[in-house]
């Protein structure tokens, strides 16, 4: 095993995961989502450890998600496809894991945290932000989806804002990420690093584990001082975001000239039509489903996509040469018919443009 991933046990019961990618923002490898799926399942069982501690190497990054570049060689061979698809199932298996997992996980939500490293904190127990969270589920930006199960934890924010953070890609910080349920306590960066050593200091092995993790969340957490801004704008969220197609969403953003009406919908005519209609579906379903149900549709969805022109043209101008210009196949929305939509929930190779 490298050292992308650093695991650790000490004498306490302290279990921590230590993400040790910094100059990547700790993305996330194939190798390392199967050791942290491995020693998930032991310490499981293991009676020696009480917690778990996650974090990430560096000031800069919880964990910036998957690692989007590798998968895009999945567009060269059926064998490189099949490896892209496998980091998917394993990845989801992993972030099932840490929803299950029966004891305390505190998630150090310091810095970015996007995608694959909102679906791997996401079911933690003890979710801390801080003053330099940057929090967001970017997918749309690169022809994709928000998977790793955001149909699932995003439906779970107050009235669409779930909706509108998944088509948007918003960037959000902490106050943010507490109102949408994406956290659980706050803490300043300085205080979070008191805080670990303090669980890490503290037997763990004879004592209630939940009474005395409480007491110490109550002596280091504080308020956040950062302005919130999907509160004051919920009702508008709420007003263009509950229609069922992206095509009454963009008539309801022109039905009213505002600065958020103007800004959102460029947002989302920045975004690929393919995704936007996608996404929105696979939130629309997933309000009604299980949380394994949604990973069951994320990884249906995945799989898919690694099958799609509009993705590997979505993650080629972003991240490779980021010339910020795709040529999307699908370049309207009205390109975008139900049909080829419901087709990418079959389990069955998804409808081509040429073919309608």
């Amino acid at each position: 095993m490298s050292d992308e991933v650093l695991f650790s046990v000490n004498p306490n019961g302290v279990a921590t995961i230590l993400l040790n990618r910094p100059k990547a923002l700790n993305s996330l490898s194939h190798e390392m989502v199967i050791a942290i799926g491995e020693k998930l399942r032991e310490w499981k069982r293991d009676n020696s450890v009480s917690i778990v501690v996650m974090k990430g190497a560096g000031s800069k990054a919880l964990c910036a998600g998957g690692d989007i570049k590798s998968l895009y060689e999945a567009r060269l061979s059926e064998s490189a496809r099949r490896k892209a698809e496998n980091f998917f199932a394993e990845e989801y298996e992993v972030d099932m894991a840490v929803y299950q997992f029966p004891k305390p996980i505190i998630a150090c939500l310091d810095g970015v945290v996007m995608g694959g490293g909102v679906g791997l904190t996401y079911g933690a127990s003890h979710r801390i932000v801080t003053e330099r969270t940057k929090w967001s589920m970017p997918e749309m930006n690169i022809g994709f989806f928000p998977d790793v199960g955001a149909a699932y934890f995003l439906n779970k924010a107050p009235g669409h804002a779930g909706r509108y953070l998944a088509l948007t890609a918003s960037v959000i910080q902490a106050q943010d990420v507490l109102y949408v349920n994406g956290a659980d306590i706050y803490m300043e960066s300085e205080a979070l690093e008191r805080f670990i050593e303090k669980v890490d200091n503290t037997d763990w092995r004879h004592v209630k584990v939940e009474d005395i993790l409480d007491q110490l969340i109550d002596e280091y957490k504080t308020y956040s001082s950062n302005e919130r801004k999907i509160a004051p704008i919920q009702s508008e969220i709420d007003r263009h975001f509950a229609f069922e197609t992206v095509e009454e969403i963009l008539q309801s953003l022109d039905s009213q000239t505002s600065d958020f009406n103007l800004n959102v919908k460029k947002l989302l005519l920045s975004k690929s039509p393919f995704s936007l209609k996608i996404t929105l579906k696979q939130m629309i379903d997933g309000k009604q489903k299980t949380m394994k149900d949604c990973f069951a549709t994320d990884l249906l969805l995945a799989k898919n996509f690694l099958k799609h022109g509009d993705f590997y043209e979505g993650v080629r101008s972003v991240l490779i040469d980021r010339d910020q210009s795709p040529n999307y196949e699908y370049k309207h929305i009205s390109d975008v018919t139900n049909d080829v939509v419901d087709s990418f929930f079959k389990p069955i190779s998804p409808v081509s443009k040429v073919d309608n």
